[in-house]
């Protein structure tokens, strides 16, 4: 019998509803082509416009379904309008789901797609393909919410737990071994750790951890750059790199960095596990300014969908979506813009990821 999924679906702000509406539509299509698998969506109330409307980022409801789901398809969420007292977003849900249940890992590919413009120059599709997983519980953005701010100053704590920085690195090393491919520059498995631990005890720490996690994977290479090193070589050399861990707030810019290197965030997804809850979203923002505008690249959120297969045990479907969408981008099937968005938006291209599908199955 054909197995059954729950999945909770957060449509989110701005591009959200459109570009979740398109990963559900050819969700659908993928489920039937493959006959294996239903998905059952319960649709939830989360964001900038929840919090305007009950003064909450997330419903209960919501909160209630999430801890029962399989899994979670999450829009893109906030609004730079909508504000809480202390001037930080109030519709981000970071600190509503990643941190109050434990979703430690933040797993975020960056990979190069056929004719997709990258300011790099001449680069071949999938000569940049890696991941970067950001911690995601802890860091400078554990503050959130909690920081202490008078009139002539304010500060924010960067914590880091030895728990934290074991299960992160550990989690590293195995998602190396699990990658099908190492770094495109030489082939090899490598994780390479991202800190300033020359200036900062934390780092020192996070470090020392990562280098004894490390002896426990002689297979894989292990590394460690700082910061500033690791931004610059993301734009020399990318094809070095096959895993990039590292500390909450940094993996929030290096993954923008990277998006920016692969034809913008709308080529993103995005994925959050903890030890038994997940979600999946783009790693972008909401992008309000092109909402309603037909001019969305649902991309991100097909791909994170497609990560959501392979984590609810398709593989198969998943692996057929990813191919899909590859094969979109190299023939060249959407009018895709300089700025990275689809002339036409989400409604263009689910319909010709629907024909790309069909004949993928067809052939096969």
């Amino acid at each position: 019998m054909a197995k059954s999924y729950l999945i909770v679906i957060l449509p989110g702000d701005g591009v959200g509803p459109e570009i979740v509406d398109a990963a559900v539509e050819v969700l659908e299509m993928v489920q039937d082509l493959s006959g294996q698998f239903t998905l059952i969506y319960e649709f939830h109330q989360a964001g900038a416009g929840c919090y305007q409307e009950i003064g909450l980022p997330i419903s209960p409801e919501a909160l209630e379904a999430f801890q029962h789901a399989h899994s979670t398809l999450k829009g893109p969420v906030g609004l730079p309008e909508v504000r809480r007292p202390d001037g930080t977003e109030g519709g981000l849900l970071g600190g509503e789901l990643r941190v109050k249940f434990d979703l430690f890992a933040n797993v975020r590919p960056i990979r190069l797609y056929p004719n997709v413009a990258t300011p790099l120059g001449n680069r071949e599709p999938d000569s940049i393909d890696y991941v970067i997983l950001r911690e995601n519980c802890e860091g400078l953005y554990l503050s959130r919410g909690v920081g202490i701010t008078t009139a002539q100053a304010a500060t924010d704590t960067l914590l880091m737990t030895a728990r934290g920085c074991e299960r992160i690195s550990r989690y590293a090393f195995h998602l190396a071994r699990d990658k099908k491919r190492g770094a495109p520059e030489d082939g090899k498995k490598r994780v390479t750790l991202v800190d300033k631990s020359n200036v900062l005890r934390s780092f020192a720490f996070f470090r020392k951890i990562f280098l004894e996690i490390a002896a426990e994977f002689p297979d894989v290479a292990a590394e460690s750059l700082y910061i500033d090193a690791a931004s610059a070589e993301l734009v020399t050399r990318p094809e070095h790199f096959q895993i990039i861990v590292t500390e909450n707030m940094f993996g929030d810019i290096l993954s923008d960095l990277g998006g920016a290197t692969i034809g913008g965030l709308g080529m993103c997804p995005g994925a959050n596990f903890g030890e038994k809850l997940s979600y999946f979203e783009p790693i972008h923002g909401s992008a309000p300014d092109i909402a309603g505008r037909n001019l969305a690249n649902p991309t991100s959120q097909i791909l994170a969908a497609a990560m959501m297969l392979k984590h609810l045990g398709e593989s198969e479907a998943a692996a057929l979506l990813k191919k899909a969408v590859w094969g979109l981008y190299a023939q060249k099937r959407i009018p895709l813009m300089p700025n990275g968005a689809v002339k036409g938006g989400p409604a263009i291209f689910v319909k010709e990821l629907k024909d790309v599908l069909k004949a993928l199955v067809e052939r096969t």
